[in-house]
């Protein structure tokens, strides 16, 4: 009987839980759950012996890997997959996959209700102003940024977009206006969704070179990772244009000297929570359950993240 570890430091909710036992279970397969471990070596033991495993933020480094002997599958649950030493799954061979567009929402509310409080001053009670009519550049049209544009446009805004993985005519069957390059998007719009993923092209791609093209009050907005910006062109912007805002649900290394010296010009969650909400816990995790068993029975490796 194959097994399936659930490996969790941050556990599911509980509804989750039953959710993925159920489709581990009827599957024929075994469920085993480690849930708000403390040390790594919990992890690398629990490894051991188990076929499939699911994680959320846990970290699945080369030592993890090596340890897991029979694993043939790792499904993080949720878009983002950094957490996984994809060299070190292939090694393995062992098939590394993500659940795109199950925390889309999740983000995509979140990213628009962070706009909507610093807009309003982080409702301190004085006038603030509307994104109604305001220009929104989304950085990446994948899932979380058509969604972005869907409640931005619902809302007034003119949405404009730019990914060079994407048809232009599908830009703009999801709803926003195709700009022609990255940095004709930060010159037109006062709002940018950073949404990119942390690679080796982006990772400190977006600092003070783009950001400064950006219109008057121009507000970044970051859902993605702390790793795509330029934390030393960032304090620069924040130095060079007193009219810039910064917000995201992941704070910057260089937190400190935000909050500082420009008290009232970022907000950051005190912890990574685009993802944080119930309906999206359990939507991931069905997902990398089904998504395993797909896997075993059929072959299927469609959100295959490595090579």
């Amino acid at each position: 009987m194959k097994k399936v570890l659930v490996a969790t430091e941050k556990p599911f909710a509980a509804k989750a839980v039953k959710a993925i036992r159920e489709v581990v279970e009827n599957a024929g397969y075994e469920l085993v759950l480690l849930e708000k471990y403390t040390d790594k070596e919990q992890l690398i033991s629990a490894v051991a012996n188990v076929d499939a495993m699911i994680i959320r933020s846990d970290i699945a480094d080369k030592a993890v890997l090596d340890a897991a002997k029979n694993l043939k599958i790792i499904v993080r649950a949720g878009a983002g997959y950094d957490n996984i030493d994809l060299a070190a799954a292939t090694a393995n061979k062992v098939v590394a996959m993500n659940t795109p567009g199950q925390n889309s929402n999740a983000v995509a509310e979140l990213a628009i209700g962070m706009m909507i409080y610093m807009a309003r001053n982080k409702y301190d009670g004085k006038a603030g102003t509307e994104l109604r009519e305001k220009t929104l550049g989304i950085h990446a049209f994948g899932n979380v940024g058509k969604l972005i544009g869907s409640i931005a446009k619902g809302i007034g805004m003119e949405v404009y977009a730019f990914d060079p993985f994407i048809k232009k005519e599908d830009i703009i069957a999801g709803g926003a206006t195709p700009v022609d390059s990255v940095e004709e998007l930060y010159k037109k719009c006062q709002y940018i969704s950073l949404n990119i993923p942390a690679t080796d092209q982006t990772k400190k791609s977006i600092g003070y070179k783009i950001l400064s093209t950006m219109p008057e009050n121009a507000v970044l907005v970051n859902t993605a990772r702390k790793e795509v910006i330029d934390e030393e062109g960032l304090l620069k912007m924040f130095e060079l244009r007193p009219d810039f805002k910064y917000i995201s649900d992941i704070a910057p290394d260089c937190i400190a000297d935000i909050e500082s010296k420009y008290p009232n010009r970022y907000f950051f969650t005190p912890k990574k929570m685009g993802a944080q909400t119930s309906e999206a816990n359990i939507n991931a995790g069905i997902a990398a359950a089904r998504q395993i068993v797909d896997f075993f029975k059929k072959g299927v490796t469609t959100f295959q993240v490595n090579k």
